[in-house]
């Protein structure tokens, strides 16, 4: 753990700085559960709505460590073999062909597919594990995930029990479409990730975005605000708001006016047909308070 403690930040405020410099803002709630998870060597659950920065803040924390990101997808139906490892059966036979009469060791390592999990078990050390979105997962992975988590080794039938020669660093996302074992959240460090007020919104947008002027990240942050308290089937994350800022500023430039900008550049924000119409005969008005 001396090693793993030594690559972060000595308190959750520098941590914070340093994610900074990878272009992520973290809170100091986010900060804290970060640094925590770090240096306790326990995985960090983070939970929101989409868009909310739960994936990007796994990125930026690889970015920050130096470390190589590998990245878990979770979906309905996952398994052992798309999460743990396969053998390569094709070469397998194909090396038994040439072999002929000659022994051939088809458990050999050129044989093994590592995935994700054994990918991070073999070098713990440079890289990061990202189970994304494990709610999309069924129960029957949820528990092979624990297993793992709870020991940090694997066991294949055909080589034994390999086990990591350091402490991985895993970060898991949830947008709770299903709740989560109880056994898997003790397992975490937790943090719940909101959608950020206007004024951090407006930071983020102005530390991501190209170009895009103080009062158009305002006005934006302001607008997507009251845009994301309707009914929408699909509310905006906070990249759709940094892609919306620089959409208008580019119509700007090119001679659409700002009201104009934004309106035009709504399909940037809004990927829902129902959601734009819906939001159309109001826009002018949201529009007009974000930017007053």
């Amino acid at each position: 753990m001396s090693r793993l403690a030594s690559e972060v930040a000595i308190s959750p405020e520098a941590l914070a700085s340093g994610l900074e410099a990878m272009n992520y803002l973290a809170d100091d709630g986010l900060a804290t559960a970060i640094f925590l998870a770090i240096r306790l060597g326990k995985p960090l659950l983070l939970e929101g709505a989409p868009g909310v920065g739960k994936t990007e803040a796994a990125k930026a924390i690889a970015k920050l460590l130096s470390r190589d990101l590998v990245r878990l997808q979770c979906y309905e139906g996952i398994d052992a073999a798309h999460a743990l490892y396969e053998w390569n059966y094709q070469r397998q036979l194909l090396a038994i062909r040439q072999a002929g009469e000659r022994e051939v060791d088809i458990y050999d390592d050129r044989f093994l597919i590592a995935r994700p999990l054994l990918q991070v078990l073999q070098e713990p050390e440079s890289r990061m594990l990202l189970v994304d979105e494990i709610d999309r997962s069924d129960h029957e992975f949820e528990a092979l995930l624990l297993e793992f988590l709870s020991d940090f080794q694997i066991t294949i039938p055909e080589r034994g029990t390999l086990v990591a020669t350091g402490q991985p660093l895993v970060v898991l996302t949830s947008n709770r479409t299903r709740e989560l074992a109880e056994a898997l959240r003790r397992r975490c460090v937790y943090h719940w990730i909101s959608y950020p007020d206007a004024e951090r919104e407006a930071a983020i947008i102005m530390l991501r975005a190209g170009d895009v002027a103080e009062a158009t990240a305002r006005a934006v942050a302001k607008a997507v605000g009251e845009i994301r308290q309707k009914p929408l089937a699909k509310p905006p994350g906070i990249a759709e708001a940094v892609e919306w800022a620089n959409a208008a500023t580019v119509l700007e430039k090119g001679g659409s006016p700002w009201p104009e900008a934004f309106r035009r550049a709504l399909g940037v924000l809004i990927k829902d047909e129902e959601d734009i119409s819906f939001l159309n005969p109001e826009l002018d008005r949201i529009l007009g308070r974000a930017m007053a």
